[in-house]
Formats: C-alpha cells, structure tokens, sequence
C-alpha cells in the first residue's frame, strides 16, 4: 500500500464567482512512496472536488479528463519546459523522503489522562473517559480494567483523530458502578511504549478538594495583588505629576521704611 504524504504540496487556489453559483478550482502536488526508490509524482487540478487533469510521472506526461483539459494536456506535453519543471519536482520528492521517513520512524509516546466525567448515583453508573494525546504512529489501544480484569461492557471510543501535525489522539468512556476500594484503570499499549502502560483513576477526597479550594484561592489572590499595586502606583505617580505641575505662588515682601521718630 503506498502512503500520501503532503510534505511537498504545492496548491494554487483559483475562486470564480457567478450571480447565481461559486466555482472553487484548486491544485494539489503530492509525493506517493513506499519506500526511498518506489516514487510516484502526482500534479493534480480539481474543480468542484472533480479532478479535471494531472501530470504522473510513471506515465512522465499530463492528462485531461474532458474535452477541454484534454486539449490543455496535449499542448503542455509538447512544451518540453513543463515535462522537465515536473521531472525536477519529482527528483525533489525522492531527495525529501529520507527526511520524512526518519521523522516517521521516531515514535511519540501519548499523554494519558483519565477522569470521572459523571459521578454515579442510585440510577446510573458513573461515567469515566480515558484519553491519549500527541502520540504517534497512528495504532494505538485503549483497555479498561476493574481491579485489574478487563471490562468490555458499556465501552465506546472515538476513532483515532488527526491534529493535523501527524500526531492523533484518542478517547475512550466506560459506564460503570465502582465501589469503594475498587481500582479503576486504563490500560495502554502502543508502539512507542516497551510494555503495555496502566494508569489507575484516583478519586478526589475532601481533603483533596479543599486543597484544590485552597490552591485556587491563593492563585486568585496573587493575581489579584499585583493588579491592586500597580493602580495604587499609577494614582500615586499621577498626583504626584499634578503637584509638580502646579504654578507655585510667592508672597511680594514689601519693604519696611523706617520713619525718623519725631521728637516733641
């Protein structure tokens, strides 16, 4: 099976817009291997999600897939510019894939995080979820267990989603009634983990909630304080500003004559 990779894509948007319609034509140039000698070039034009022509390089030419693409196909294939632009693409292809293949052959090992979603009550079990994030390659699996037995009843699970940067994620829920004392775990095995890994859901105590409480209370204050200081700083400075422009008035001393006592 050959893979698609998009690390050489080139695409060249074209929008045509009509009173009545939207025509969307976009161009798409992709590498397909299997390994670093078996390449395969593909420079493909769409219009509607309909694929009107491409150039493939096992064929070394372009084709069109109506009347009036293929009449475009047969003119670029007599441009010898054009065959030899695309033989360079395709040589550029083959130099890119030693890169790639090292980049895919490195695992990523998941970030797992399980929680109780729903806390059960006299009607329904409770509602756990087992998550994986950034892990790669795609395979991954997900076990529920309860006191170290597997549970299959009551499962579901998302496919594993793309980010979009070749890394997945993935989730997992179990409805189930525990009790106490009984341990809750997912399991997770993958290729990038050497043994399967098991991470055990910890129920939150009071004590442990009043600390989240506590924590959370104090990382209010703290952003609280700074916020304080800084308008008691800027009112300060601003007075302060006020003072300094404030014209300064000065008491005119008069001068004091004095007069010659007159003797009787």
């Amino acid at each position: 099976t050959m893979h698609t990779h998009n690390f050489v894509i080139l695409p060249h948007v074209l929008l045509i817009f009509s009173t009545a319609d939207a025509y969307f034509g976009y161009g798409v140039i992709r590498c397909l291997f299997t390994s670093k000698d078996d390449v395969v070039y593909l420079a493909q034009v769409y219009l509607n999600k309909m694929l009107l022509g491409q150039y493939n390089s096992t064929l070394g030419k372009y084709v069109g897939y109506t009347k009036k693409t293929k009449e475009i196909a047969d003119n670029l294939n007599k441009n010898k510019g054009f065959l030899e632009h695309e033989k360079k693409n395709k040589e550029k292809c083959r130099t890119n894939i030693p890169l790639v293949l090292d980049i895919l052959s490195r695992p990523v090992k998941p970030i797992v995080r399980l929680r109780l979603v729903e806390s059960a009550d006299s009607k329904h079990p409770g509602l756990f979820m087992c998550s994986a994030y950034n892990f790669y390659p795609k395979q991954i699996k997900l076990t529920w267990l309860k006191d170290g037995k597997e549970a299959t009843s009551n499962v579901t699970s998302t496919d594993e989603l793309p980010n979009g940067n070749w890394l997945y994620q993935i989730h997992s829920y179990i409805e189930i009634s525990s009790k106490p004392g009984e341990k809750i775990s997912c399991m997770v095995e993958h290729a990038s983990l050497t043994e399967p890994k098991v991470y055990d859901w910890v129920p939150i105590t009071e004590a442990g909630k009043n600390k989240i409480a506590v924590g959370a209370a104090g990382l209010l204050l703290a952003l609280v304080f700074p916020i304080i200081g800084v308008i008691f700083y800027k009112r300060k400075a601003t007075c302060e500003t006020h003072k300094q422009k404030k014209p300064q008035t000065t008491k005119s001393e008069t001068p004091h004559h004095h007069h010659p006592e007159v003797v009787k």
